[in-house]
């Protein structure tokens, strides 16, 4: 049985309620935790690639995060699944943010896909990896909970508001 169910949170992945880019974000993590993800990223078989003023190998995370203030921006770009892709943002040990594109995560297979990657990365790190809109930090619609060992629904869909 799915976590969600695309009718439950239909509101939650529409992009023009939420942002076509919704923020989700794991709190608390470090260097140790990043670096528990790139390992996750290139043994799980999911296309990928890293990007700091060009495509490359991916360093270790230590590396990432201890980069000069005004180095360029990094990115890691993972595809979970072929046409859905999350982009995560390295810039601090403290947390993990990343984006999901909602005009790729439609429908029940969208929902299932969504709900399997947060799951994924939620296990490996062991701590709750949330989503809110875009921008709307601090108020979590859904994520994987690691007590529930599952996604849940973090708010009433039906409550949400136009951004």
């Amino acid at each position: 049985m799915p976590d969600l169910l695309w009718d439950d949170v239909r509101n939650f992945l529409d992009p023009d309620l939420m942002g076509a880019l919704p923020d989700v974000s794991v709190a608390g993590t470090s260097v140790e935790d990043w670096q528990a993800l790139f390992d996750l990223v290139q043994s799980s078989g999911w296309a990928w690639e890293y990007s700091e003023g060009g495509v490359g190998a991916l360093p270790p995370a230590v590396e990432v995060l201890t980069r000069p203030a005004d180095a360029e921006t990094v990115d890691l770009r993972v595809w979970p699944v072929p046409g859905v892709l999350a982009i995560f943002w390295p810039m601090v040990a403290e947390e993990i943010d990343f984006d999901v594109d909602l005009r790729e995560l439609q429908g029940q297979e969208g929902v299932d896909v969504l709900c399997r990657f947060l799951t994924v990365v939620g296990r490996r790190l062991g701590k709750p990896v949330v989503m809110t809109a875009e921008g709307d930090y601090g108020n979590p619609v859904l994520g994987f909970d690691p007590t529930a060992d599952r996604v849940v629904l973090m708010a009433d869909p039906q409550l949400i508001q136009l951004i």
